[in-house]
């Protein structure tokens, strides 16, 4: 008898596990699609490439932000970031989100799951990057740090939030004298070894990715595990992160489901990162909420998006403004809000991070940019722009005023029109009177100053050439 009833335990315990399969989330920090699986020869991501091989890799996927609380807000919602009010990055004003919005995670705990997050692997005990912009307690929505830690049998819903490749960089061997740079970039020794940087440290994560994947193969988890890799946004360089070329918004995506018959699979729909958690809920058998904007990917046939990719950028940092993009298959078309502004206004997380910035400046000044590298130092830009992403992928050549392109532009601008409408889109009202927002330009100022500072840098009184001779030290190039 007591044979028989361990079996029948077992036999319970084993379908309740395939009726409720795990589901994790691994998150890379400030991750463009130089990947192996996606294509770049220049970088070794062997264990990201196996994860594609055992799932289906979604070639054209985007998040609605470039930055990464505005992403985080969206994508853990599955509503855009101006819908929910959550769009300026490290805003004082938190509120709550609306009724009856509500994190994914309050889905799958409501239906028995274990729902926790950590840095890495999560045997560290310390809980992973929440960074959402709306009022919450981490120790509150989420049971723990570790997946372990649940109960005998009980499904989890895990996140895995990994640091890298967000900078500081972790330094390569290499100085890139060989690889492959961006177009837009100056082909300089302080590019080549940033570059190279960013590509180390993407190998880093590869590493740790690993070590996640090896876990559950040795805990027996990884044949009911549904696992969904992502980006929380793009590439962490000049014209990428806070900005709205695909630079800044296209993430790689893999989704590797152990039940379903899709691995090696490729997929190039458009997608948006506000998608991820409807389909973790359709996949793990829960109800999608009726609400959410994002859509449950694989119950869709054609197109998720038909109207193509909707971004916003707002204010990052002690950078105010609203841009908003709309993306189809074959074209983008970009609204400044705020062309007063020049491409290159102070910006204190860009000015500590991005070398290619001080060097460019210093270019510029020495008059040796010419076309759209110049331009990213004028005064101002234009109002709108418009890019042929089959002729002109890394969006260079602007269209707008294009009469040829008349027609696109205006299709593309009233689909834009009609999703800031229909959306709610809350980017148009002011963030704070006056005095707030002097208050917190001031913050922003005295905590770059602070950073200068701890480089042995004065802020008040640094010239370009001086920083770029900084950043060459640092970099170790001439």
């Amino acid at each position: 008898m007591k044979k028989w009833f361990l079996l029948l335990l077992g036999l319970t315990t084993s379908v309740w596990a395939a009726e409720k399969p795990n589901v994790l989330w691994i998150v890379a920090d400030d991750l463009g699609i130089e990947l192996g699986c996606y294509g770049d020869k220049e970088v070794d991501t062997p264990n990201i490439d196996r994860l594609a091989e055992r799932g289906t890799m979604y070639t054209k996927a985007f998040a609605s932000a470039p930055v990464c609380s505005a992403s985080r807000t969206a994508f853990i919602t599955g509503m855009y970031q101006t819908s929910v009010g959550g769009f300026h990055h490290r805003t004082r004003l938190i509120k709550p989100l609306p009724d009856p919005v509500k994190p994914v995670t309050e889905f799958f705990r409501d239906a028995g799951y274990w729902v926790s997050i950590s840095k890495d692997d999560g045997k560290a005990g310390k809980y992973g990057k929440t960074d959402y912009n709306f009022e919450y307690e981490t120790e509150e929505m989420f049971d723990g740090p570790d997946y372990g830690d649940r109960a005998e049998g009980q499904p989890f819903f895990h996140q895995v939030q990994i640091f890298e490749p967000h900078r500081t960089f972790k330094k390569s061997e290499e100085k890139g004298e060989n690889l492959t740079i961006p177009p837009f970039y100056p082909d300089h020794p302080v590019i080549r070894a940033d570059w190279a940087n960013y590509l180390h440290t993407i190998e880093i994560l590869d590493e740790k990715v690993g070590v996640v994947l090896d876990r559950l193969e040795e805990e027996g988890l990884a044949d009911n595990t549904i696992i969904v890799f992502f980006g929380d946004h793009g590439r962490p360089h000049l014209r990428g992160k806070q900005w709205l070329y695909d630079a800044g918004i296209q993430v790689p995506l893999i989704v590797a489901n152990p039940l379903s018959e899709t691995a090696g699979q490729k997929d190039d729909r458009l997608v948006n990162l506000i998608d991820v958690a409807p389909t973790s809920l359709s996949l793990a058998g829960l109800s999608v909420p009726g609400y959410m904007q994002g859509k449950a990917i694989y119950t869709i046939d054609g197109p998720v998006h038909p109207d193509g990719i909707f971004a916003a950028r707002d204010r990052c940092g002690d950078a105010p403004d609203r841009i908003r993009c709309v993306r189809t298959e074959d074209f983008k078309y970009i609204r400044n809000f705020h062309p007063e502004l020049s491409y290159s206004q102070h910006s204190g997380y860009k000015k500590l991070q991005y070398p290619a910035l001080t060097l460019m400046a210093v270019m510029n000044e020495q008059g040796r940019l010419k076309g759209r590298q110049a331009e990213w130092f004028a005064d101002s830009r234009p109002a709108e722009e418009l890019y042929d992403l089959k002729a002109d992928p890394n969006e260079l050549n602007n269209l707008a005023d294009d009469p040829k392109y008349a027609e696109t532009k205006a299709d593309l601008s009233a689909r834009l029109d009609e999703w800031i409408k229909e959306t709610g889109d809350q980017g148009a009202e002011p963030e704070g009177d006056e005095d707030y927002m002097k208050a917190l330009m001031d913050e922003k100022w005295e905590a770059f100053a602070r950073g200068m500072k701890r480089r042995g840098l004065d802020a008040e009184n640094l010239s370009e050439r001086a920083y770029l001779n900084w950043w060459k030290k640092e970099l170790g190039v001439e």
